[in-house]
């Protein structure tokens, strides 16, 4: 029997061995504040964001110099003397990769398809999280699947997540036939809020497709307790049609070709890919959720350490 496995060729379908040499390209790129130059958390955009948490440690006795605001009044009047609470900060927090792999990202015009770029990108914000010494996890999900990777401080767990994302990114091909579940990034979104409680970093990697009022309200939810972040990957054809040529737009089952050079579905359907990108993205930022945005056209890292730089020049 012939294998029938897809070609890995790191742009219509990715590899394990890509998404883990990604590593070694990210050193020197982090989310957090301690790297100002490079970090989404320096900028006015992320001013919110809150960083590593503080774990209660001890109950003491009232030392000169202490924080007046960590005094234990219960325990000072018990006592008869002037205790405080101790904190240290938490060595890890868990940071959850959220990667759509779902049809509407199998599609690409130049370079990648949006499904690899995501799985890079996935693979990227795993790798820093890791060196930052975080907890490693995620939710992986097509249009009827959604499989959760609980979030361990291992390279082994690192490679486990990208290995899902691998197998989700494969099983992806154009002669599909079944229907799209209605409203799954909502439902992968409710079950990230069963799972984040408190103090996560959330790195949502989709492009978004479906979003809707709803969504609008559970990002706001997940971003009241947790640090989110929003990843938008889109293909470049939605901000420029080629001139000449024949495009499919797809929307579920159906599928129409279309000749772009013809003035009539020229203008149109540059409006609606163009428009649909714009009002996805006033979505997202109403939701309060810093957005990045990456084209599927570009080197995905390289698009990252712009973006980073980016919103660190709008700190100064």
């Amino acid at each position: 029997m012939q294998d029938q496995r897809p070609v890995a060729d790191g742009f219509v379908y990715a590899s394990l061995e890509q998404l883990m040499l990604l590593e070694h390209r990210v050193r020197d790129l982090s989310f957090l504040s301690r790297q100002p130059l490079s970090s989404v958390l320096s900028g006015n955009h992320a001013a919110r964001l809150r960083g590593r948490g503080l774990s209660f440690d001890e109950l003491r006795q009232y030392n000169p110099g202490d924080d007046l605001r960590h005094l234990d009044w219960r325990a000072s009047l018990r006592y008869g003397k002037p205790f405080v609470r101790s904190y240290t900060e938490e060595r890890d927090r868990p940071t959850l990769l959220l990667v759509d792999q779902r049809m509407s990202m199998y599609f690409g015009s130049r370079r990648n398809f949006k499904s690899v770029t995501a799985a890079e990108l996935a693979a990227i914000g795993a790798w820093m999280a890791f060196h930052a010494g975080d907890r490693v996890g995620g939710l992986v999900f097509d249009d009827h699947r959604v499989e959760h990777v609980r979030p361990l401080r291992s390279r082994a767990r690192v490679e486990a997540l990208c290995s899902t994302v691998v197998r989700f990114n494969q099983a992806l091909h154009a002669k599909r036939t079944e229907d799209a579940a209605p409203g799954q990034l909502d439902r992968v979104l409710r079950e990230c809020l069963g799972i984040a409680g408190h103090d996560h970093l959330i790195v949502i990697v989709s492009d978004f497709a479906g979003v809707s009022a709803q969504t609008l309200q559970l990002l706001r939810q997940l971003n009241r307790h947790n640090d989110v972040l929003a990843l938008q990957v889109f293909d470049p054809i939605a901000l420029k049609l080629p001139d000449r040529g024949r495009v499919t737009v797809t929307q579920g089952e159906l599928q129409v070709e279309l000749e772009v050079e013809r003035r009539q579905v020229y203008r149109p359907l540059g409006e609606f890919l163009s428009g649909r990108l714009k009002d996805v993205a006033t979505l997202l930022r109403r939701s309060q959720v810093p957005l990045m945005m990456f084209s599927s056209g570009q080197d995905s890292l390289e698009q990252l350490r712009g973006e980073l730089g980016h919103l660190t020049a709008l700190q100064r």
